[in-house]
């Protein structure tokens, strides 16, 4: 499903939109912010949202993360916008950027559809004790959607994630190193895992090369888990991904930790009544 209204008259958050920076954009529109839970709210800067969106887009992902990790994040709102332009990174810009030097060169939020390669789906910028977590909502699938909402809370989550989880995780990692075990969850963990490979001989020795690829690993499985609770989702098959069983012990280390809310699951074998599936 993907949102597509171009031929709506606009609405007056949309006419606004001449060219907002996102800091600019959640700076005007956080006092619109509708709660959604002690944790979480909203704000959608189109035409008024029709129940059926507000529940796959809101609701449901809200609903099903974990009670353990959704008590571990700040507060976050979630601002739904027509699109988003990338920002000029400039020719001297690199790949790799702190947050906060990405904040800085924050994407901006518009009305109409951005040039080809300058279209963006997600950006955030941070305040005191809060979280803004900005996603185009035209010309995007739901389960996109789903995917990019919980790998920004799965980053959240590794900037505050325990002693105990940290090291169990560490653990695993260092246990399919030691096995040679080939594949990840997805690309920035597939990419941070040859980087350490290339540019480490002592691959399980601590250093920041090991911290970047513990970390963009534990990102990547995490956000499989979130929106694996949350829908009915297939894990793509190919020659960069995870072997099945290393995947399936990561995935239950984390389950562990963080347990499904009441009436979701995790596996098929668990199949039990009340699970929300896409």
């Amino acid at each position: 499903m993907a949102i597509q209204r171009e031929s709506a008259p606009t609405s007056p958050a949309q006419s606004a939109l001449l060219r907002l920076s996102v800091g600019q954009f959640a700076e005007r529109f956080r006092g619109e912010v509708i709660p959604l839970s002690n944790t979480f709210g909203y704000f959608c800067a189109s035409l008024p949202m029709s129940d059926e969106v507000l529940k796959e887009y809101l609701e449901e992902p809200v609903a099903a993360l974990p009670p353990s990790l959704a008590a571990m994040l700040p507060r976050v709102s979630i601002l739904l916008v027509p699109y988003l332009e990338r920002s000029e990174r400039g020719p001297g810009a690199t790949k790799r950027r702190t947050r906060a030097a990405l904040e800085k060169l924050a994407d901006f939020v518009v009305a109409e559809r951005p040039a080809d390669g300058r279209q963006s789906w997600a950006s955030q910028v941070s305040f005191e004790n809060e979280t803004v977590l900005v996603f185009a909502l035209k010309e995007q699938d739901v389960a996109e959607y789903h995917y990019r909402l919980y790998r920004r809370l799965a980053a959240l989550v590794a900037d505050k994630w325990s002693s105990e989880i940290a090291g169990a995780y560490k653990a695993i990692v260092r246990d399919e190193l030691t096995n040679s075990v080939h594949g990840e969850v997805d690309d920035e963990s597939w990419q941070a895992k040859q980087s350490l490979r290339r540019r480490q001989t002592n691959i399980k020795r601590e250093s920041p090369l090991f911290a970047d690829y513990v970390r963009q690993s534990f990102i990547d499985t995490l956000t499989l888990y979130l929106h694996g609770i949350c829908c009915d989702i297939d894990v793509e098959t190919g020659p960069r991904q995870l072997p099945s069983r290393y995947l399936r012990k990561r995935l239950s280390l984390l389950k562990s930790f963080y347990p499904p809310p009441s009436g979701y699951i995790l596996f098929p074998e668990e199949n039990e009544p009340g699970k929300i599936s896409e």
